[in-house]
């Protein structure tokens, strides 16, 4: 098996990663949202709509 972010051998305590450092990055992206199921429910597509009328009305 080989590590999802680097692509080296994975080690049994960190797997399915080969280090604390790939666990943490893929943790990471989890955080920032860069992995993402999406949605086709109305509600959802309206409630993103909204959030983004609002962001871009707040002060920069």
């Amino acid at each position: 098996m080989t590590c999802p972010i680097c692509k080296s051998e994975t080690v049994h305590k960190y797997r399915p990663f080969c280090s604390l450092r790939c666990a943490d990055i893929d943790l990471g992206r989890w955080a920032n949202g860069d992995y993402a199921v999406p949605s086709t429910d109305p509600e959802d597509i309206e409630k993103a709509l909204d959030a983004l009328e609002e962001e871009a009305r707040k002060p920069h």
